[in-house]
This record gives C-alpha cells, structure tokens and sequence, in this order.
C-alpha cells in the first residue's frame, strides 16, 4: 500500500535535498528550482501523517497518495544520478563546479528537477484542498500508529483446540514455590493470533489458579502503558468502582488496602510497550504490594524486547497448532456440529487449506469462517487457492491481528519487510544478502567512512528488530550472520502491502502496475511475451531470476539486454542457476546498479572489460563459477563493501593503494588456482571477514594480515593444503594489537600449526575458536592460556589431540568448551573417568560427544 513507505522516503528525500553535497552540486544549475522543491517537500512531510489516516475515507486522496509515491521515486532516480555523476568527476579528479558542467547536461538535469516540482505541486495543491494540516497529529521520532482499539477480557467464550499441554505448562509455573523474595513476571509470547491471549484466558479460568490465588485480576494494556490508568484497571477489577483522576500515590493506597493479605494473579494482556522506563515505574509501585513474592504476573505480548523487559525468566513462546488441532478448529468453524460428516469431498481440500494456516489458529478461523454455508467444492478450493491476503478483509480476521503490529513498525522497518515477500515462501534467507538488498535499494543509511556504527550493523539490528517483533522464525546463529525464514502468513501480510512495489511472475500471469520497483521472475518466458511488458515497466529498481536450486534455466541474452535498456536505474541484478556465457557490455552503462549477483553460471567466463564503470557498485557477488577468469579490472571498483570471487583462473594478483579500500566482506569460494592472498592485503584497512572456502591449492596466509585492524573474522573451510604457520614474530610484532573475533578452521587435513601472531595478537578480542576435521593437529599451544576474551571452544574431529592446553583455568571468560570425535580428548575429559570440572568454576558448559554438562552457577 502506498502510505505505508511514504514517510521515510519523503524524509529521506528531504534529507538529501539539504545535505551539503547535493545541494551545491543541484544550486549550481537552478538555485530557484531548489528552493522550491525544498518548500513543496517540507510541506508534504508536514502533512502526509493526516493524509494517510484520511485517505481510508477519501479515493481522491488515495490516488494522490499513489501519484505521490511514484514522484517521490522518480525524485530519488534524479538525486542519485546527481549522485552518481558526480562520483564520476570525483574519481577523474576533476572539480564539479560551473565551468565542468557540459551546458547540455546542466540543461537536462535542470529540466528534470523542474518536472518533478511541477509535479509535487500539483499534489500539494490537491493536499490543500482537503484543509490537511489543520490537524497534524505531532510524532516526532516515532512511528505513526492505528489505534486498534482492542479490548480483551478473562471470559471464555468457546472451548479451546489443542492447548491443553501449554496450559499446564504454564499452570506449573504458577503454583511451583519460588524462594526468591521478588515478583515473577512470565511472559507469553507469540505472533498475532496465535493465541497468547486464549492461553491466558485458559489458565485464568482454571480451579486450580483459583484455588492458589484468592484474588485474580485482568488487565487489558493495549498500546498505551499509562500507569496511572493501569492502576485505575487493576483497583476496578477488585472493587469495580472508577478512580480515574486519583494522583498515583493515591492509587497505591487504596491498592494497597484492598490487596492487603492477599496473594493474587495478575494478566497484564497484550503488551506493546517497549521503553523500560515506564515498565520500571509501575513495578516500582507493585514492588510495595503485600506478599507480592508469593503472587505472580502473567504478560502477553507479540515482542521479544516486551518479554525481556518485563520477564524475570525466560519467555513462554507459543507454538503453533498441530496439523490435527487445527484441521479439527477449521471443520468446527465451517460447519455446524456433525454436518462435516456430509462432504467427505471437501476433506481433502480441508486438509490442504490448514497447511496455508500454518498453526495459526486465528488464521485457521479466519479461513473457516469463510467457508461456513459454502459446500461446493469449487468454493473451497478458490480459498484453498488464494492468497490469504487476498480472502481475508475482516476487521477481527488474521491479516487484521498481523497488520496491527505491522502498524506499530518505525516505516524503515515497514519497507524491510515489504521487500522480502519478492521471494517465494519457505525461502531461507541469509543476513548478509539481504542486508546488501537493502542497503543496494537505499533502505538503510549510506555508507559512511568514519568510525561510526556503519550501514551493515544498521542493517542487522534492522533484523534483530524484525526477530524481536515475532517476524522472523528458524533463526540460526552461523557466528557472523543467521540463516532465517518468515511465516507463511508474515509472507502474507508483505504481500498485502507491497503488492504494487513488489511483484513475483509465476507461471503465465504477466501484468504488473507500472508502479512496480522490484520485480522477480520465477518462470521462463520467450521474449515475444515479455517485450510488451517490460516497455510498461520502466521504474524497477531490482531484477531477481529465481532458480530452484540445482536447476538451470535459458535466460536470453536479448532479455538481459531489453531490461537493461528499458530499467535505466535498476540498482540490483540478481541471477542464479543461468546457462548464459556472456553478460551484455550495456550492463556496464547501469551508473546506479549497487548490487550485482551471478550465482552457479557453469559457462559464464568473464564479465565486460568496462565493469569498472559501475562505480556506484558496494556489492558483487560471483559465487560457484568454475569456469570464471578473476580479472585484474576488478580491482578498479573502489567503493565495493561486499565481494565473493569463485573461479579456476585467478589473474588478480595485487590490491594498490586505494582499491578496495571500503571492503569489509572478502569470501573465496572455489577458487581452485588460488595458493596465496594477494600482494597488498595490507591495503584493505577496512575488512571485517575474510572467509576460504573449497580452496583447494591454498597453502598459507600473509603475514600483510597483521595489519588489518578492523579484520574480525576469519574462516577457513576444506582447504586441504593449508597450513598457518607463519615466521616468528619479530620485535615490531611484540606490541601488536588485532581485533579478530571469530577463528574458525574446518577440514584442513594439512593443519600442523596455529596462526599464533593473528589470534595471540588479538587476545582481548577473541571471543570464539572452532578447530574441526584437523586429522594432523597434534597439540593447542601453551600459548592459548593468554586468550583472555575466550568465551568459547569447539575441538571437533581432531584424533590426535590428546590434552588440552595447560593453563585452562586461567581463562575466566571461557563459559563453553565442546569436545567431539577426539577419542584420547574424550576419554580423559569425561566426569565418568575422574574429569573433575567443578574445579574450573567459570565454564557453564561442557560438551564431551554427546553428553551435556550443565553446571549450576
């Protein structure tokens, strides 16, 4: 939906149109011009918060908004060529003053900020005829929100499918004695409509909870967390009579007396706050309550960030139904009791509708509710067929439930989100590639040079924001980036709201709305059908060909080409799995291209000569191309964050002063003639992961290693020839300091020695080693007694191992060791065999093959 993005772009717009940069560099041609756009943006950013919540109501106002959102783009397609360009005369050493400009270019470029003033004026003179702005809701450095107006209560209306488990689980909470003379706060966690609030009811209503807490009370939160009115609910539950208006001490009191002697259970419902001051406030209060040690307080809450401000355990995360519970949920839903009986027909189709809704029982009511009173077979495979967003427009349905904390997302977090529905559900999606995604398509902040926290940390915590909020799932920690999916119905939710930014070609389905930016094609199609369609679509910004994997697909060159001509500001290309053999030359004139991928093309050779010219290029990535030649011109691509490089003819032998001075991901996959890192490592001074894998000739690593300050991270995986050691350290070394954080080898059938100058060096630093598959290892050094920041050790499938280093106990931040397929190693380390690990009193845990040992802290 268009309102949803538009906030964050017109502030970003907003923002570039001041900065210094681009303001001289557009002033130079119209200063005028400038001043005007200047005006017209900071009033639509003014008063786009009151068009969004009109123009529910109002189908003029809807197509301006939608207007809007193209001008803006188009805007932001003009500011970054002005970018682009004059990235070019920077790199050429020539000043962009008055007398550089080409007259013809200062005449187009002119021409086109006056268009896109024309433009905006017209909608803002649209916006002024609908009085906006008269009543502009004031939010400053925080998202605007719908008020759900949401009111949940302790009464069962229905009896409950599949809960049972969870709620003895959380009844054993309830009613186990705690020593500790606090609160205890458990929070229940879970996406919309998963039942977090059922659960509660269930456990409320129980005659055990009764029977162990004489006073029970119910407090809906919602999204405004005023203590003053949550003490008002709470006094309400207990006496039933309004004190609103009272002073907080005044509330204490009289809660005070009514609570006085007392044990009780108190459901603080549907939670969104997320700032701990307020939380701290009213547990402050509730601290002076009587025998609150021996009361208890169960939170419901869609967020992890809730659960962990206000928990003082670990969060009850919710599971989804099972296949049974919920198949049983949507025949109880739509139909009335036993009639089910009639339509055997229907309960394939039953069956096949309840895997769309994943477990979500909200979902599987939803889609049960649609189908009460239908019992043709051809109207319940249209909803079997459907996208859930397209069937479901109830106020109290579950796109509604996920819409709500989608509402409450800050908008960078809304167009994140919106971005991953281009790919198909249950894809696997890794961190690091859709951090560059976003970032290639000006979702985070730009790369800034200084020692601040930079774009790709922004963009993780972008992630972790997602996690937090409950959309993300099958999160797995791979040390410096996780692997991660969204729900089938969190793909929905994107889907529902990015509809005509976001667009998928499946099958023979090819239309699109000309306000598409970010297309994907999951199909082949000649280029006779997609010529017509291409011509319409000239704002894409990305370009995916999704592949399954191991499968290759003809992608013409002549389509490569038509959409390189017809997409002059596409910032991302993405192909996989392709049989081309040559990219077109024209890919090189992309001037705004950020992000280029070419995953698993078995004949592609080489790219152009001039790929230099991408000089707005941050991220290359040429993954599994056996057949590939590593030219010496890549290194002429100076502003590149994020490079792989694979291939059998490595012709890159030298980084010079200057190249590649912004990168901070440098990943060899399958280089298979590489023995060596180059000549000039030294000259990446801002590298942060330097990853080998499937290397097959390489032998050893450069001592040039030692200064890269900023290197964190180094993996090295089935290189069989490698072997780390180095020349001794010499006087200069002796004061060297290096900030690696992750070391990790694994199957180096050659490895005898340790890389002692990089991790010694780093001792203050590294937190985390794993040693695995080193057949030839013999010892650890005595040396890894001075890894002071050790927090963990892996030692795995190295048979020769026989001890480990002397001075283990020395390492105080060592919290977890793992020992497997050492045979000597296990033997002796076992607690069976005498291993007393009690003695080593900071390492929590201990992995000896399969066994678990958990020490009690």
């Amino acid at each position: 939906m268009a309102e949803s993005f538009l906030s964050i772009i017109a502030d970003t717009l907003l923002k570039n149109i001041i900065s210094p940069s681009i303001k001289q560099t557009i002033s130079l041609l119209n200063a005028s011009d400038l001043k005007r756009l200047e005006e017209t943006m900071t009033y639509i950013k003014a008063v786009l918060l009151d068009a969004e919540k009109l123009q529910q109501h109002n189908q003029t106002l809807r197509l301006s908004l939608t207007k809007l959102r193209g001008v803006f783009y188009d805007a932001e397609d003009v500011l970054d060529e002005f970018r682009c360009d004059a990235l070019r005369k920077e790199l050429k050493t020539v000043r962009f003053s008055s007398i550089s400009i080409p007259f013809a270019y200062s005449l187009r470029m002119g021409h086109k900020i006056k268009k896109i003033n024309e433009r905006l004026e017209t909608i803002a003179t649209d916006f002024k005829r609908f009085n906006l702005g008269e009543n502009v809701q004031i939010l400053q450095n925080r998202p605007y929100v719908v008020q759900s107006h949401r009111d949940t209560h302790s009464l069962m209306t229905s009896k409950v499918l599949g809960r049972d488990q969870d709620k003895e689980n959380i009844i054993d909470l309830l009613v186990q004695p705690r020593g500790v003379e606090t609160m205890t706060v458990i929070p229940i966690v879970g996406i919309g409509g998963l039942g977090k609030t059922t659960l509660a009811q269930l456990v409320y209503n129980d005659e055990r909870v009764s029977r162990s807490f004489p006073l029970k009370l119910w407090v809906c939160v919602s999204e405004f967390f005023d203590v003053a009115r949550l003490l008002c609910e709470i006094i309400f539950n207990i006496n039933h009579e309004r004190s609103d208006g009272l002073p907080v001490n005044a509330l204490l009191t009289l809660l005070q007396s009514l609570i006085k002697g007392k044990r009780f259970l108190l459901i603080l419902d549907d939670v969104w706050n997320e700032d701990r001051v307020k939380w701290d406030e009213l547990k402050a209060i509730l601290m002076k309550l009587d025998y609150l040690h021996q009361s208890k307080i169960i939170v419901t809450t869609r967020s992890l960030a809730v659960a962990s401000i206000m928990g003082t355990q670990s969060p009850f995360e919710l599971e989804a139904l099972s296949h049974e519970d919920s198949l049983s949920l949507l025949l109880k839903w739509a139909f009335n009791q036993g009639d089910e009986e009639r339509y055997p027909n229907l309960f394939p189709i039953a069956d096949e509708i309840v895997k769309k809704c994943k477990g979500v029982p909200l979902a599987v009511r939803t889609m049960g509710s649609l189908l009460y009173g239908k019992t043709r077979q051809r109207d319940w495979e249209l909803i079997r067929d459907n996208h859930i967003w397209k069937l479901d427009q109830e106020e109290t349905g579950i796109l509604a439930a996920l819409k709500l904390s989608y509402n409450h997302f800050p908008h960078h977090l809304k167009r994140c989100l919106a971005y991953l529905s281009l790919f198909p559900k249950d894809t696997l999606y890794d961190t690091d590639y859709v951090i560059q995604s976003w970032l290639a398509n000006g979702f985070l902040p730009s790369p800034v040079q200084e020692d601040d926290v930079c774009c790709e940390d922004i963009g993780l915590q972008y992630f972790k924001d997602l996690r937090s909020k409950g959309f993300v799932q099958d999160v797995d920690d791979k040390v410096t980036f996780y692997k991660f999916k969204i729900h089938d119905l969190i793909h929905d939710l994107a889907l529902s709201v990015s509809q005509e930014e976001c667009l998928t070609i499946y099958q023979q389905t090819i239309s699109a709305s000309e306000n598409v930016r970010h297309l994907a094609f999951a199909e082949h199609y000649p280029m006779r059908i997609l010529q017509p369609f291409l011509k319409k679509l000239k704002g894409v910004r990305t370009l995916v060909n999704l592949t399954p994997w191991g499968q290759f697909r003809e992608v013409e060159k002549t389509f490569l080409s038509a959409c390189i001509s017809y997409f002059k500001y596409l910032r991302l290309i993405e192909l996989e799995n392709c049989t081309l053999k040559a990219l077109p030359k024209s890919i090189c004139t992309l001037k705004h291209l950020k992000c280029l991928v070419l995953s698993s093309f078995h004949n592609l050779r080489r790219v152009p000569k001039s790929i230099h010219k991408l000089q707005s290029l941050l991220t290359l990535r040429l993954f599994n191309l056996p057949r590939f030649q590593v030219s010496d011109n890549l290194r002429r691509l100076i502003n590149l964050r994020f490079l792989e490089i694979s291939g059998d003819d490595m012709q890159l032998r030298e980084v010079r002063p200057g190249n590649w001075s912004s990168l901070r991901f440098l990943y060899f996959y399958k280089c298979t003639t590489l023995k060596c890192l180059f000549e000039g490592m030294e000259n990446l001074t801002s590298l942060k992961d330097l990853i080998f894998e499937y290397c097959y000739e390489l032998e050893s690593l450069s001592r040039s290693l030692k200064f890269l300050v900023k290197l964190e991270d180094i993996f090295i995986i089935s290189c069989p020839k490698i072997n780390l050691l180095m020349e001794p350290q010499g006087i200069e070394d002796q004061n060297l300091h290096l900030g690696l954080k992750n070391f990790i080898i694994r199957d180096a059938p050659s490895l005898r020695d340790l890389p002692r100058l990089l991790l010694e060096a780093s001792a203050s630093h590294l937190e985390f080693i794993e040693i695995r598959g080193c057949p030839e290892l013999e010892a650890l050094p005595n040396w890894f007694q001075n890894l002071i920041s050790l927090q963990r050790l892996e030692i795995i499938d190295c048979p020769k191992l026989s001890r480990l280093f002397d001075g283990v106990e020395h390492l105080t931040s060592l919290k977890q060791l793992k020992i497997q397929q050492c045979p000597t190693m296990n033997d002796k380390y076992r607690p069976q065999t005498g291993a007393d690990w009690s003695k080593i009193s900071h390492i929590q845990e201990v992995h000896i093959e399969e066994q678990k040992i958990i020490k009690s802290s």
